[in-house]
């Protein structure tokens, strides 16, 4: 495990602070939940991007355009 030292503005520190107390826990591991959150929100998206420019454009068009007018018949 690593040791990170981060620069926060005073107001900032203290409702990080307020907010974990207010949860039960300590600073420390609201930080660590928040980060595992950002990182797969990142990993997520990394991983759309990696698919979306492999994808074929007029396929997902195609298939869209099939939804569409599947949507329309069951009206």
């Amino acid at each position: 495990m690593s040791t990170l030292t981060i620069r926060l503005p005073d107001n900032t520190a203290q409702r990080l602070k307020s907010y974990a107390r207010s949860r039960g826990q300590s600073v420390n591991k609201l930080v660590e939940e928040m980060s595992a959150q950002a990182l797969a929100a990142w990993d997520t998206e990394i991983r759309f991007r990696s698919l979306a420019e492999q994808g074929d454009i007029n396929k997902a068009l195609a298939i869209l355009d099939r939804l569409d007018k599947d949507d329309a018949l069951s009206l």
